[in-house]
C-alpha cells in the first residue's frame, strides 16, 4: 500500500483541493479500504457549495463508497486484505441504549466517515484510500460491481423508510414526490414491494422520464398541472402512502395536502429546518401516520443489498454520471444541474 494519496480536501465553501495526503494507518478494529466507487449524496454537493453550514474544515467528504480492503488493524475478525467490501457511513458502538434496541443510527457516540449528522466525522471516501471500524463493512457479492454496491447506502435509506418505517403493503397506491436519485430508489423499492398505482411528481421533465422507465405507472408535473387535483383523478381515494424525497419544503406542503383518512407519509427528503403548517383537527380525524426516515442501520444495508442481489432492484439504471477523482468539480458541476440521476466518483 502507498504512503501517500490524491483526495478532493473541502478547505472552505468552494474551496475544493485535490492534494496528496498520508494514506491513514488502521488502529484496533479498523480497517484501511481503497475506494473503488463512491456515490456523490446531495449532501456532500451542499457542503462543497456552502449549503449546509455544519462543516468543520478541513473536510474530506464522501460516504457512499464501496472497494477493497487495503489493511486491517489488529483484532479484525471477519475481513482481510482483498475482501471486497460495502461500507456503511455510520459507525455505532453497539453498546449504548439505542444500539441495543436496533437504532444503531441514534448512537451516542457514533461517527460518521464523510457524511452528515454525528459531531465526530472521520475523512470521507472522496479520496483513493479511507479509514473505518470493520463493524461497517459488508462483503459485496460477486454479482454487484462496485458502483451499484456504492448506492447501497441510499437504496438502504428507501428501504428504511417505505418499508421499515412507512410499512408499505403489496398493492398500496403510492405517490413519491421528487424522483432525484433517492425518490428513483423510493419508487424502485415500492415497486418491488407490490404497489399498485405509483405516482411520480416532479417538476423535472428529465425526472418523470427515468421515472416512468423504471416503474411508474403515472407521472405528475405540478409545474405544468393542479398536482392534487390530477393525483385523485388517478386515484380518487386518495394515496395509501406519500414518500416525500425532493428535499423541498413545498414537497412537504404539497403531501400534507394529499392526505386522505388513514394515508401513511413519510417526511424523508427535507433536511432542511424549514416550517410547515397543519390543522390539528383535521389531523386527528384523518388518522393518518406520519414517519421520518434519515440515515441507515446494518439490517437496513442488508436488505438493501439482498434487493440488489436477487435482482429485485437494478441499481445500474439510476446511474447517469461517473467521473474520475480528478475530475471531481466537473462532477460538483453535473450535480448542480437538473439533468442526472446518481453520479458516481471513481477514485
Amino acid at each position: 500500500m502507498k504512503s501517500s494519496m490524491l483526495a478532493a480536501v473541502l478547505h472552505g465553501v468552494n474551496d475544493l483541493r485535490l492534494e496528496e495526503v498520508p494514506v491513514p494507518t488502521p488502529r484496533g478494529g479498523e480497517v484501511v479500504v481503497k475506494i473503488k466507487s463512491c456515490g456523490v449524496c446531495a449532501t456532500d454537493f451542499k457542503a462543497i457549495r456552502g449549503i449546509r453550514r455544519n462543516v468543520i474544515f478541513p473536510f474530506v467528504a464522501g460516504h457512499e463508497p464501496s472497494g477493497i480492503v487495503a489493511a486491517v488493524g489488529a483484532g479484525v475478525k471477519h475481513f482481510k486484505e482483498g475482501d471486497e467490501v460495502i461500507c456503511q457511513p455510520s459507525g455505532f458502538c453497539g453498546f449504548c441504549k439505542h444500539c441495543r434496541t436496533g437504532n444503531s443510527h441514534y448512537c451516542e457516540t457514533a461517527f460518521t466517515t464523510g457524511g452528515d449528522g454525528p459531531k465526530d466525522v472521520w475523512p470521507g471516501a472522496f479520496a483513493e484510500y479511507m479509514k473505518t471500524m470493520e463493524s461497517c463493512l459488508f462483503k459485496k457479492p460477486v454479482g454487484i460491481s462496485f458502483d451499484a454496491a456504492a448506492i447501497t447506502e441510499p437504496l438502504s435509506g428507501a428501504w428504511k423508510g417505505m418499508i421499515q418505517y412507512s410499512e408499505m403493503k403489496i398493492g398500496d397506491d403510492v405517490v413519491v414526490i421528487g424522483v432525484g436519485s433517492i425518490g428513483l430508489l423510493c419508487m424502485m423499492v415500492a415497486k418491488a414491494a407490490g404497489a399498485g398505482r405509483l405516482i411520480a411528481v416532479d417538476a423535472s421533465d428529465y425526472a418523470l422520464e427515468h421515472a416512468g422507465k423504471l416503474g411508474a405507472t403515472h407521472v405528475v408535473n405540478p409545474a405544468r398541472e393542479d398536482a392534487k387535483k390530477r393525483i385523485y383523478e388517478i386515484i380518487p381515494e386518495g394515496p395509501d402512502l406519500i414518500c416525500e424525497a425532493a428535499g423541498l419544503i413545498q414537497a412537504v406542503k404539497l403531501m400534507v395536502d394529499l392526505r386522505r383518512r388513514g394515508t401513511r407519509w413519510n417526511v424523508f427528503g427535507i433536511t432542511t429546518h424549514e416550517t410547515f403548517e397543519l390543522d390539528g383537527g383535521l389531523t386527528h380525524f384523518l388518522e393518518g401516520r406520519m414517519d421520518a426516515s434519515f440515515g441507515t442501520t446494518p439490517l437496513a444495508m442488508s436488505k438493501a443489498i439482498r434487493l440488489m442481489e436477487t435482482g429485485l432492484v437494478d441499481i445500474e439504471k439510476i446511474i447517469s454520471h461517473r467521473f474520475p477523482l480528478a475530475q471531481i468539480d466537473k462532477a460538483m458541476d453535473v450535480m448542480a444541474g437538473k439533468e442526472r440521476n446518481k453520479v458516481i466518483m471513481n477514485p
